[in-house]
């Protein structure tokens, strides 16, 4: 039997090296909100007032070091923006803040911007296309794709 349709994924909690610095780069940057802190181990970020979407904690990582490759743990954090536009205008604070990308793919489904935040955990921020817009096999089945993103297009949108 599966899930439920309706379960998703509410937030995460990210463990960093110096919350000080993690809060720049969320809130600085991204641009999300600080909503409360628990001193200097914990801080919980929303976009509009929710009471968090991203959680940041050193409880067990001040002062680490990212995980080595070849270590299981987070991939990334998926960030999805409601359209093309906002994702434009995340690309747009990067690029001012002169942040590094990793990638930018056109899935066919969505779009997504690849980097680093300054603890080394994956991030992607991406925007879903419209069900409709998604591209589909003869059979009906959703394809997807890793063309590159035209990020000077998607800047322009934003």
């Amino acid at each position: 039997m599966p899930i439920d349709p309706r379960v998703d994924i509410g937030h995460v909690h990210l463990k960093v090296s110096d919350l000080e610095r993690a809060i720049a780069f969320y809130r600085d940057v991204l641009g999300f909100e600080v909503q409360h802190r628990y001193g200097d181990e914990a801080a919980f970020l929303s976009a509009g007032g929710y009471h968090h979407h991203l959680g940041l904690n050193t409880w067990e990582s001040r002062g680490g070091s990212p995980p080595p490759p070849g270590t299981t743990g987070l991939f990334h954090v998926a960030i999805r923006y409601p359209d093309r536009r906002s994702l434009g205008d995340a690309l747009r604070r990067l690029a001012e803040a002169g942040w590094p990308l990793e990638g930018a793919t056109d899935h066919g489904v969505s779009e997504a911007i690849y980097l680093r935040d300054p603890d080394g955990n994956g991030v992607e921020l991406y925007r879903d296309r419209p069900e409709p817009e998604w591209p589909r096999a003869p059979d009906g089945t959703v394809v997807m794709g890793t063309k590159p993103l035209d990020l000077e297009k998607l800047l322009a949108e934003g």
